[in-house]
């Protein structure tokens, strides 16, 4: 059997080239089916996200593959091939399982660590499994693909570090408070990055939310969001004292709160903490608001600084997961291989002893009759006769089986033994 993978992910191919060959959900029971019928492929999973499109099969072995799998993906998408072939890379036999393997465990993500891919490898293996087009052999490589992303999370710190802006400020605002459950949250502005930091706040359990913003249109739909309280844009400086948390994108071209005020608001939360995401560009909060005490101020750019320093890690956690990731693609190799060999050594076995029972019965009338013990015997010395010609080529078999140079000794074997 022969293990191919084929596709595009964001470094080979930009979003317009990904977004056309992207599968739909409900499409690829269908492109799995229509993958099947291809000449020789026994197996098939089709993994398709944001940033990435991969076809895996298996096929069988004398089976002539060529370009088969890059032209499926550009037919069923409706693509020329020669277009899209500069962008698609190709994984054969241990290198694509190596290549599953960091897929699956996040080495291979635009953003490493990331915990979706995990899930989404999930559910294309649960799709496949669903259509019946894994079942033996790729359902091996992709089941030990998820054991290997849970080991490389358990074994290393890969996913510890948040390595967003918007995820950032919310670790920020754990250390500063411990935990953020009941703690209270205004967003001022409704741009995309206080959107998705008040998203990530409320997951961690803040859940009282109030909005504003100079549009009222904007500020209902954040409001529905987050299941959030409006406050009247000229009116939210009266209530940031109630605030724990306060999170600015606004478009304003001046700062929209002032060290002035913000110690006014401090002095009326009786010195309790506060925490200040400004992440407007340019800023909303004046910088000198930082010098206060117990207002803890952060800007993009130190978010930013934040990010950069947990991405580094994060990178740094991936090398043990490398190391991680070529262990079990040796182990598998070897399971495989081992695998791969078994029914050649069943073979011998059992011509082995089909020679031993016919030479056996050739001899036995000039043997005349025989006591039990006498039988039992010969059967013992026939047995470890056969056992000990068997016992070199077996070993041979089972050493060589996940060698990349075996290959020629597995198949010197079946000659001298005539194994089919």
């Amino acid at each position: 059997m022969r293990l191919l993978v084929t596709g595009v992910n964001h470094k080979t191919a930009p979003v317009e080239v990904r977004e056309r060959l992207a599968f739909d959900q409900n499409a690829l029971g269908a492109a799995l089916r229509a993958l099947m019928k291809r000449a020789g492929v026994v197996e098939a999973v089709i993994l398709s996200t944001c940033n990435r499109v991969e076809v895996t099969a298996a096929v069988e072995e004398d089976c002539p593959v060529d370009d088969m799998l890059e032209a499926f993906l550009a037919e069923e998408r409706g693509f020329d091939l020669d277009r899209i072939q500069p962008h698609l890379y190709r994984h054969e036999g241990r290198e694509a399982i190596r290549h599953i393997f960091r897929v699956a465990a996040s080495l291979d993500s635009m953003m490493v660590g990331e915990p979706q891919i995990l899930g989404q490898f999930k559910a294309a293996y649960a799709a496949a499994k669903a259509e019946g087009t894994v079942s033996g052999f790729l359902e091996t490589v992709l089941t030990r693909a998820i054991s290997v992303a849970k080991r490389v999370r358990t074994e290393t710190e890969i996913g510890q570090s948040a390595v967003s802006v918007s995820y950032a400020a919310v670790e920020l605002a754990r250390e500063i408070f411990g935990t953020l459950a009941g703690k209270r949250v205004m967003i001022v502005g409704a741009g995309k990055m206080s959107e998705l930091a008040a998203r990530h706040l409320r997951r961690a359990g803040a859940t009282h939310m109030l909005v504003t913003n100079r549009t009222h249109s904007r500020a209902e739909e954040m409001a529905r969001l987050f299941e959030a309280e409006i406050v009247e844009y000229d009116r939210f400086k009266a209530a940031l004292s109630e605030m724990d948390i306060v999170i600015t994108s606004s478009a304003a071209p001046h700062y929209i709160l002032r060290k002035d005020e913000m110690r006014r608001v401090i002095e009326a939360r009786r010195n309790r903490p506060m925490f200040l995401i400004d992440i407007g560009v340019p800023r909303n909060v004046e910088p000198a608001v930082n010098e206060l005490d117990n207002v803890f101020l952060y800007d993009i750019d130190d978010l930013a600084k934040v990010v950069d320093a947990n991405v580094q890690a994060r990178h740094k956690e991936a090398e043990e997961g490398e190391a991680i990731i070529a262990e079990e693609v040796e182990r598998l190799m070897e399971r495989l291989s081992a695998r791969a060999v078994a029914p050649v050594i069943v073979s011998l076995q059992e011509q082995l002893e089909q020679l031993r029972c016919a030479e056996l019965e050739r001899v036995r009338g000039r043997l005349g009759q025989l006591t039990p013990q006498q039988e039992e015997a010969i059967e013992a010395l026939t047995r470890g006769i056969m056992n000990k010609i068997a016992h070199g080529p077996i070993a041979e078999l089972r050493k060589n089986a996940g060698r990349p140079n075996g290959i020629p000794v597995v198949d010197t074997i079946r000659r001298v033994f005539r194994l089919d």
